[in-house]
């Protein structure tokens, strides 16, 4: 292993243990619970593929006259995630984004997609995503994450946007988790399957090839360079503390709703 990334696991691991050990997953017990959940996490969702998306802009030629660009290695690298985030396969096999698929998720669960929507609206009609976050009655927790995520795309250091797709936004779902949604699949198989679908597939994919791909791209884009190595190790614990930001507001949320039926 690189000593470099040793070094950021070690840096980043108080900000991971926070999310693995966070209190939210002990308080999903229902579906409405489910929904409240995936209302908050499909912006980071989202702004994923934003993330991804501008990485292979600056490692690969996207324009043309096409022209080599960059390293090879890095441009296989992000272009083999970039094809598994963008077109995977649904339960179905349908072509789908990941995206794609949560917003399908969403749906069958009976979470109210209505303001993802919206924002992705505007967005298409040319509005500037801090603009259209900020006429979007959203929580704090969750425009903040969006923003730091294209704060970051904005200043366009294509090391520390590597640095945030693989140590930021690496599949932290523990076990736990896991476990609730698959008892909640049982007992409402017709709601909860696309969305138990989408966290196998991301575990299975992003958790998995993906993070080691990721690595690798870091470690190439990094090199030698302490400066680039302490920006990415920067970087990454504040995607991990905003992650853990809005869990806590997932939390907040929830808890009324627990109190009330308690």
């Amino acid at each position: 292993m690189n000593p470099h990334i040793d070094k950021i696991n070690q840096s980043i691991a108080p900000q991971k243990a926070l999310i693995v050990k966070h209190p939210l997953y002990a308080q999903i017990q229902n579906l409405e619970h489910v929904r409240i959940f995936m209302q908050n996490h499909v912006y980071a969702v989202w702004d994923f593929m934003s993330l991804l998306k501008s990485l292979q802009q600056n490692l690969t030629c996207t324009t043309t006259p096409w022209l080599p660009k960059g390293s090879a290695e890095t441009r296989f690298l992000i272009n083999e995630i970039v094809v598994g985030e963008e077109s995977d396969v649904d339960m179905n096999g349908i072509r789908k984004s990941h995206f794609e698929m949560y917003l399908d998720a969403m749906e069958q669960a009976g979470a109210d997609n209505t303001m993802i929507l919206g924002l992705t609206e505007e967005i298409r009609n040319g509005k500037p995503v801090e603009a259209a976050l900020e006429q979007m009655n959203l929580p704090t927790s969750v425009k903040e994450f969006v923003q730091f995520t294209f704060r970051q795309i904005a200043e366009n250091k294509p090391h520390v946007l590597s640095a945030i797709f693989t140590f930021g936004r690496e599949d932290l779902i523990p076990d736990m988790f896991m476990a609730l949604v698959n008892d909640l699949n049982l007992r409402f198989p017709e709601k909860i399957a696309p969305f138990k679908y989408y966290l196998d597939r991301h575990i299975e994919v992003d958790g998995d090839h993906h993070s080691h791909l990721a690595l690798q791209m870091t470690a190439e884009l990094c090199g030698t360079d302490e400066k680039k190595w302490e920006e990415a190790t920067q970087a990454s614990m504040e995607a991990l503390r905003l992650r853990n930001n809005l869990w806590t507001g997932v939390l907040e949320e929830i808890m009324p709703i627990s109190a009330a039926l308690s």
